[in-house]
């Protein structure tokens, strides 16, 4: 009797423990996961001139990052779209899910920080203020014509050449859409040949940067107003392209935006405008940001 008393307890007392060891170590894991946050997805809508640069620019991003002791981002990947400015600020407006803008101008993040403090109740709903991350170049490119026999200062001589023809075609970027074709547009202007080409329909406009360089690249054009950035990603040819002295067009200063007011966005762009980031750009085919 004493006997089976005695297992009885002894067999209690061991459940009791085991329960207890459990409860612990369920405690434990719980407080453990708590503190490990879960990771997401950053998303960024760029323009589309930042294609080449962009991805080179994350890769050094996440490599900088898994290699951190004090690592403040927990991104699983990053996600880009790739559109004109305008309309990735028309998706922005309509509620798309982006938590960094990265335009080709500065008009656009402004607009969405003007319009977000116009409309907001709550100041912690507020969208942080545009910064400038680059300033791109313009260059003219041509696969089907050399441009070898010209310089940015006789750029004009090019639309007055004999290989220019009433069927020649010259791509730009959709001036109210991309801030490369708006730049582009204002140089013919300034040099009195955005009316005259207009009027034969030599000018042909493309919806961004990206495709006014796949209409040049492919030949579909004979000329096209790009971005410096592009021509050197191909790693074109000298005579192949012409890149417009800086003065002649208006300064294509890139802003962004954080959309999505989180950690992850902050430290990424705070990436973008460090020194590592900034080499990229330089190397890209980018002037540096005053």
């Amino acid at each position: 009797m004493v006997k089976s008393l005695v297992t009885a307890c002894v067999s209690a007392c061991l459940l009791l423990s085991l329960n207890a060891c459990t409860q612990d170590k369920d405690a434990n894991m719980a407080l453990a996961s708590d503190k490990v946050e879960p990771a997401q997805t950053l998303r960024i809508a760029a323009a589309a001139n930042l294609s080449d640069v962009l991805p080179h620019i994350i890769d050094s991003y996440q490599a900088d990052n898994s290699s951190s002791a004090q690592n403040v981002s927990s991104i699983s990947d990053i996600e880009v779209t790739y559109a004109s400015s305008g309309k990735l600020y028309a998706q922005i407006k309509a509620g798309a899910p982006y938590d960094i803008f990265l335009s080709a101008n500065q008009d656009f993040p402004a607009k969405l920080a003007d319009e977000n403090s116009a409309s907001v109740i709550n100041e912690d709903n507020k969208l942080t203020k545009p910064f400038t991350y680059t300033r791109g170049q313009l260059a003219l490119y041509s696969v089907t014509k050399p441009l070898n026999d010209f310089t940015p200062t006789s750029l004009g001589d090019v639309f007055t050449s004999a290989d220019f023809t009433q069927d020649s075609k010259v791509a730009i970027a959709n001036p109210d859409l991309a801030p490369y074709g708006a730049s582009a547009k204002a140089y013919l202007q300034s040099q009195y040949m955005y009316d005259k080409l207009n009027a034969q329909k030599s000018l042909i406009q493309s919806e961004n940067i990206g495709q006014a360089f796949q209409y040049a690249h492919t030949g579909s054009v004979d000329y096209g107003f790009v971005a410096q950035s592009q021509l050197v990603a191909i790693k074109a040819k000298p005579e192949q392209f012409i890149t417009l002295l800086p003065a002649s067009y208006p300064a294509i200063l890139q802003d962004g935006i954080i959309v999505n007011n989180i950690d992850q966005a902050a430290d990424f762009t705070d990436y973008l405008r460090s020194k590592a980031g900034q080499q990229h750009f330089l190397q890209a085919g980018y002037l540096a940001v005053q």
